[in-house]
């Protein structure tokens, strides 16, 4: 086959196609080297979020804690899904709180490329920098969270054991699914933009899925055995539970799953890790459409 001449003088001094994806190596070691850049884009998205709130930053605890107070009302008062839950107060808390930082995370994600599409087109870089850094943005969010759920749960009678620490491998290994998971939706979402449209109906049934206003023993023994199955591997169920069963001494620790580490491992590694590749696999075709 003859090369075209183009093609023939780009090979012979060494120039490639614009905005060829490089390998897997390659690719981590030029995130790596932006990470100053990933870190300053979400420190300014933070500030710009809440530039013209009147509370400013207040508002990344005070929305969870304001869904906890309607949730709480309608699950715990109306509806009774208290019934046998010690400490539901901090319980829903817990799950409100964590399942907020991967929702949030999910729907950044998905608007990730096409909101900015400019940027993308402007200059060249990682483009994993950019779910990445919005991870970072929810990271930093939560983190203020769990200073005041901490609050709410000893207020709420619970007291400080060495079973705190847990809560830190357990971010760890959410933030690594969470930002898999914004990856995927990433790509997805560069290419059917009607996904942002469908994710909160998405997220919504993933929310009352995950045991976040009630506890799921006391709901699924009735359930089809294939349902119950999924209820109990559904990654966001590990999260939460890890977390209460770390944060509050109330609950029985003899009731606490067995599988519980091993779903947050293995759902953190499988999305983590294959979360990056599909997004590293589209990466020459961000930008372009």
């Amino acid at each position: 086959m003859i090369e075209a001449p183009s093609t023939q003088l780009a090979r012979e001094y060494g120039l490639s196609v614009s905005g060829q994806r490089p390998d897997v190596a390659e690719y981590v070691r030029r995130l790596w080297s932006r990470r100053a850049f990933i870190v300053t884009f979400a420190h300014a998205k933070v500030t710009a979020s809440y530039a013209s709130a009147t509370l400013g930053s207040f508002w990344t605890v005070i929305t969870p804690l304001v869904n906890a107070g309607v949730y709480y009302l309608i699950f715990g008062v109306l509806l009774g899904t208290d019934h046998g839950v010690a400490n539901f107060i901090a319980y829903l808390c817990t799950g409100v709180f964590v399942f907020h930082f991967t929702q949030q995370v999910a729907m950044a994600g998905t608007r990730s490329i096409a909101d900015h599409v400019s940027l993308v087109r402007a200059m060249h870089f990682p483009r994993a920098s950019l779910p990445l850094a919005l991870t970072l943005v929810q990271l930093q969010q939560l983190f203020a969270a769990l200073a005041v759920l901490a609050a709410i749960v000893l207020v709420t009678g619970e007291p400080i054991t060495w079973s705190w620490l847990l809560v830190l491998p357990v971010i760890a290994l959410q933030t690594v699914f969470s930002a898999g998971l914004a990856m995927i939706l990433a790509r997805l979402a560069a290419r059917t933009t009607d996904l942002k449209q469908l994710m909160p109906f998405v997220l919504r049934t993933w929310l009352y899925g995950s045991g976040v206003f009630y506890s799921l023993d006391n709901f699924i023994d009735d359930a089809p055995g294939p349902l119950t199955t999924l209820l109990h591997w559904n990654p966001m169920v590990a999260f939460i539970d890890l977390i209460r069963y770390a944060l509050i001494d109330s609950l029985p620790h003899a009731r606490m799953p067995g599988h519980l580490w091993l779903s947050a491992v293995l759902w953190s590694l499988v999305i983590g890790a294959g979360g990056f590749l599909f997004f590293w696999a589209a990466e020459e075709e961000y930008g372009r459409e």
